[in-house]
């Protein structure tokens, strides 16, 4: 087994484990507060977090840590690879009993993710990838790079932001599919389930590095508006507006969301 390997079936294990763990919570309204202005955390949340930390510190010592749910320290900058955890991605469909929740882990190293494992225990479906090794989905590799034009494409994310896409593939918006976790919406990309998914601004390091690896080991592309590919570990974890979509179409919609935006500011 490859060092790369070992990182990845760590994350897997743990991955499963903290799935049984928040599937105790789930459904029986664990308590629950709100975090910030519009985000809500509940104690699945902090328990799931804090089994990820023993079981991944212990097994890692030297790696550094970055969780949602954990307070950032500035010591994780100077480590050359960090564990990036969302404990629960897409908390408020885990407390209203939606299935379109995660655990999504990452190992980031020099601001790219080079292991990922992405499990959603309600549907059963578990992701793992290895920077250069590809991406699996309950253990069928995954390949998305069959699809070469817009026609009939299936978008998921923010409407505001797929609307000029939804509108050049004569897709109704209210049939933009709407998927509570971030993690999930983008693993779908890498699965082929859906062929666009948007992320809107300000999404952070823990809701997209695990997929981001699993749609770029997939065949696809994650980037911003610009192109770039997103870094992680870095002082600022937030992102701008991000697009995963088959290579083949990625520059297109990059372009139309670009448009939508400059016509919305009113300086197209």
């Amino acid at each position: 087994m490859t060092p790369a390997e070992g990182d990845r079936d760590l994350l897997v294990a743990a991955a499963r484990e903290a799935g049984d763990l928040a599937l105790r919570y789930f459904g029986r309204d664990p308590q629950s507060w709100a975090k910030g202005l519009t985000s809500i955390v509940s104690e699945a949340d902090f328990a799931v977090d804090r089994l990820l930390a023993d079981r991944l510190k212990r097994a890692r010592p030297g790696y550094g840590w970055l969780s949602e749910e954990t307070a950032d320290s500035p010591d994780r900058l100077g480590r050359p690879r960090i564990f990036v955890v969302d404990p629960i991605d897409g908390t408020r469909a885990f407390l209203s009993g939606r299935k379109e929740w995660c655990i999504s882990l990452a190992i980031v190293e020099d601001g790219r993710p080079i292991a990922a494992a992405l499990y959603a225990p309600v549907i059963g479906a578990l992701f793992r990838a290895i920077a250069g090794g590809g991406a699996d989905l309950n253990g069928g590799r995954l390949d998305i790079g069959r699809r070469q034009g817009l026609a009939g494409a299936r978008l998921a994310g923010p409407r505001r932001f797929a609307r000029p896409v939804a509108e050049a593939v004569g897709l109704p918006l209210a049939a933009v599919r709407f998927v509570p976790s971030l993690a999930y919406r983008l693993a779908l990309v890498a699965s082929g389930e859906v062929d666009v998914a948007i992320s809107g601004p300000n999404a952070h390091d823990w809701d997209i590095a695990a997929a981001d690896l699993l749609v770029h080991e997939a065949g696809g592309v994650f980037t911003d508006l610009d192109g770039d590919a997103p870094r992680y570990n870095l002082t600022e974890i937030t992102h701008p507006v991000l697009v995963a979509a088959a290579a083949a179409i990625a520059g297109e919609v990059i372009g139309l969301i670009r448009t939508g935006q400059e016509e919305e500011s009113g300086t197209s």
